[in-house]
């Protein structure tokens, strides 16, 4: 539980934590459809070259960013089976028994792997070089226009915030708990199923009652500084774009040019 990263902000000296926090999610959103175009390998190894060269600007240690996918190893060894079981195309590899290996399975795997690695890896970036703040702001600014239809964007964009904020307190917090819990002689990794599944459930009641218990403080907290949703709020800080905004929002704009090009115009 440790090893996961998402949410968890690193405060670095780096051009990429300096940048507007609008520009930082206008282009992950833009890096997350090229991640979609059929663009072939070439396409995706552009791409993570691309992400690749954020992450080294932001200044994240790889240890990091592979802690970021770590937890979807298991994922991953799941699709490839059921990949093996539903994909009959291609030219035969090998068999193991009755089932044979099919390329096209083992190519629709990869295909998949890569698109989440990538997911993952700008996904995490993100997060880790953007304050909680600095996102509120960023997400309530690009999600005003949608006021005209009756969208709440500043409740949207703390709501957002407030997820993303909680995550590693979430994950402390069940760690604390599997360590007191073992600490009593429960075993959450050996035993009959219905041992687990009971040692399972004295994980989750505590943590379920210790997240409401979070969020009742945090609204208390937030009613008694005068927080009223929906209210007109003025702001400490004002966010404006400058050079290396728009610059960032232009390479991400150049990748997924190139990956419709890839896809449809090669």
């Amino acid at each position: 539980m440790g090893n996961i990263t998402l949410g968890r902000y690193i405060p670095l000296d780096s051009p990429i934590h300096k940048l507007d926090p609008r520009a930082k999610i206008g282009a992950m959103l833009l890096i997350l459809i090229a991640i979609f175009f059929p663009a072939g390998w070439i396409g995706y190894a552009i791409i993570f070259a691309a992400v690749s060269y954020i992450i080294i600007r932001s200044r994240l240690s790889i240890s990091f960013i592979w802690k970021s996918m770590r937890p979807m190893l298991i994922m991953l060894v799941f699709l490839l089976i059921i990949n093996v079981l539903v994909i009959h195309t291609g030219v035969p590899l090998f068999s193991i028994g009755p089932l044979t290996v099919y390329s096209e399975a083992i190519l629709q795997t990869l295909y998949i792997v890569v698109r989440l690695l990538l997911m993952i890896m700008i996904t995490t970036c993100l997060t880790a070089t953007t304050k909680p703040l600095d996102m509120t702001l960023g997400l309530e600014d690009l999600l005003k226009p949608f006021e005209k239809i009756g969208v709440p964007s500043h409740e949207i964009a703390m709501l957002i915030s407030i997820a993303l904020r909680f995550i590693p307190d979430l994950i402390d917090e069940t760690n604390r708990i599997i360590k007191a819990q073992e600490s009593r002689g429960v075993d959450l990794k050996e035993g009959k199923l219905m041992e687990r599944i009971m040692a399972i459930l004295s994980l989750i009641v505590p943590l379920f009652v210790s997240a409401f218990q979070r969020a009742e403080d945090l609204a208390n907290a937030m009613e008694a500084r005068g927080y009223q949703p929906g209210e007109k709020r003025t702001r400490y800080k004002v966010l404006k774009m400058k050079g290396a905004d728009w610059a960032l929002l232009l390479g991400a704009a150049l990748v997924l040019a190139g990956m419709v090009w890839l896809a449809y115009f090669r």
